[in-house]
């Protein structure tokens, strides 16, 4: 049984993400932890925090999840309506569930575990889905877990405005606009910037489920509102998440997006230039951009991959090889070691506000080189990826005899003159993902997509 994808559980209410579910998962996760409790500490009574985001489905699938969790033996705090980075942050010393479908449509929904403030990794997700499909029985009667309710927000705003404190400068009088999407980063971001003294102004400040003001997923197409206000009204610059806000989006004062690679480039430098580490590194994906590369190498570190979803896989490799971490992102999402070991798109929106003030936008921007860079996707089922990804592995290789090929993460083709495409599998969409960065950017992708497409077509049959 394979349950998770590259962030968690994901998928519609009706068809997937069920009640049912939301239960087998919370009462596996609590055996699980149960019995590795007892194992390391003689204690079999572990903690879970339990939080949804503002979907409508969310109160039942937490309910559900908390009872899985009881029945298992364990105790559950309940934390009620988080960002996710919130929930990570309590999870610190115990473990989480989040239930949350973070930038997915609103009949989505979703199921994230922590431990220790990081996400469960593969080994740990494959236990929780053999239990589920071994149908793990409720512990006995009288051995079923508690529950109290527990409020981690406030700890958490403060705790990113202590770590931010420590970067860039005052935001005293910087103007930031925050679209919030209706999502759980109302509760975080704003608040955080404008105790760190920035004049905030919100678009789609209240959490509602239903995401009324626009889609979860913050994309240029779905921010035309906060793009308008910041071209009309001369704010410093913009900040979107999606539904949960461990995504961050940032915009320029015309109301432009800058791009997430840059966005990855302009803090990894910083982290990198401040760092008193001898061997800073910064963890990021195959689909990041070669911009992040020269800008860490300037300052003095260098760049590790792992496969996207897995940063803190590549977080633990580079520590493992003697490395100091000081950075980890993919596209849209960021991990702040010194913070905490979870994706956190206020953690980032709180640092970029500090350093905007100490350099404004322009000036962090204007170091980084911003080659053409496009990503697509071509429609794939679910059960046609396997194929189609095993028949690209020949198929690319035959289209560009000239390239260099990489199919450690998916199909990465490099060119001898520094472009690059990657082909992967998306974990939580029907899709396969094209990434491309060249100066005749649009000729790669063409190109790309005609041999992807052409696989997926090929695997049908």
């Amino acid at each position: 049984m394979e349950l998770f994808g590259t962030a968690g559980i994901r998928g519609s209410v009706q068809e997937r993400v069920t009640p049912d579910l939301a239960l087998a998962v919370g009462r596996a996760v609590g055996a699980d932890i149960r019995a590795e409790a007892a194992a390391d500490t003689g204690s079999d009574r572990p903690e879970v925090v339990v939080a949804r985001d503002g979907r409508t489905t969310g109160e039942a699938l937490a309910a559900a999840a908390e009872a899985g969790v009881e029945s298992a033996g364990a105790d559950v705090r309940r934390a009620g309506v988080l960002p996710t980075p919130a929930l990570a942050y309590a999870s610190q010393g115990r473990y989480g569930v989040m239930l949350t479908a973070s930038h997915n449509p609103p009949t989505d929904n979703g199921i994230k575990v922590f431990v220790d403030g990081q996400e469960y990794d593969s080994e740990r997700e494959s236990a929780v889905e053999s239990r589920v499909a071994d149908g793990t029985p409720p512990a006995a009667w009288d051995e079923w877990g508690g529950s109290e309710t527990v409020a981690p927000l406030p700890g958490y705003r403060q705790a990113v405005v202590e770590y931010a404190r420590g970067h860039g400068a005052a935001a005293d009088g910087l103007a930031v606009a925050v679209d919030c999407g209706t999502g759980t980063g109302a509760l975080g971001t704003p608040q955080v910037l404008r105790e760190l003294g920035a004049r905030v102004v919100t678009l789609n400040g209240q959490v509602d489920g239903h995401f009324p003001g626009r889609e979860s997923k913050p994309t240029p197409e779905t921010l035309g509102d906060l793009r308008e206000f910041l071209s009309e009204t001369g704010f410093d610059f913009g900040i979107a998440h999606d539904g949960d806000a461990d995504r961050i989006v940032v915009l320029d004062s015309e109301g432009g997006v800058v791009h997430e690679d840059t966005v990855v480039a302009i803090l990894a430098e910083h982290f990198v230039r401040t760092a008193t580490a001898t061997d800073p590194v910064v963890v990021t994906t195959p689909n990041a951009s070669g911009r992040i590369d020269e800008r860490v190498a300037a300052a003095g570190g260098r760049v590790e991959r792992v496969r996207l979803g897995a940063l803190h896989e590549g977080i633990a490799a580079a520590r493992a090889d003697g490395g100091d971490v000081v950075f980890a992102a993919e596209p849209w999402k960021h991990i702040h070691p010194d913070h905490g070991g979870w994706i956190d798109g206020a953690a980032s929106a709180a640092v970029l506000t500090r350093l905007v003030a100490a350099e404004g936008l322009d000036g962090l921007r204007d170091p980084v080189t911003e080659r053409p860079y496009r990503k697509v996707s071509v429609e794939c089922p679910d059960d046609r990826k396997a194929d189609a990804m095993a028949h690209l592995e020949s198929a690319l290789p035959a289209a560009f005899p000239d390239a260099d090929i990489d199919t450690e993460y998916g199909v990465r083709v490099e060119f001898p003159n520094g472009s690059w495409t990657l082909v992967r599998p998306s974990g939580t969409e029907p899709y396969v993902r094209v990434y491309a960065e060249a100066d005749d950017v649009d000729a790669l992708v063409g190109g790309v997509t005609d041999v992807v497409s052409d696989a997926v077509a090929d695997a049908g049959e």
